[in-house]
């Protein structure tokens, strides 16, 4: 259940993936269930609006460039390697 109506996939997977789907940068299956979701969810679907428009900028204001292959590559690398640790005082903060 996601948005007040159920779905096959939850809002909160959809809208992390939106960078990855405005990107390509996610498989074609993952690709069909966001634009599934997107299609049948209002609120997830304002929210692409938002995160496509926030690219969009972002794009005019850097002239359209993009990272070379490489760089993209070995970004993706080290992302996937990262380790995430929760400490002490983060876990107080969110209880």
């Amino acid at each position: 259940m996601s948005c007040g109506k159920p779905h096959e996939t939850d809002c909160r997977e959809v809208l992390a993936e939106v960078y990855l789907y405005l990107d390509v940068e996610c498989g074609e299956e993952r690709r069909v269930l966001i634009r599934e979701h997107l299609e049948e969810c209002g609120p997830c679907l304002r929210e692409y609006g938002i995160e496509q428009e926030v690219k969009a900028l972002v794009a005019r204001c850097c002239g359209n460039e993009t990272a070379p292959e490489q760089l993209r590559e070995r970004l993706r690398v080290r992302l996937s390697e990262l380790v995430v640790f929760e400490t002490t005082e983060s876990r107080e903060l969110t209880d």
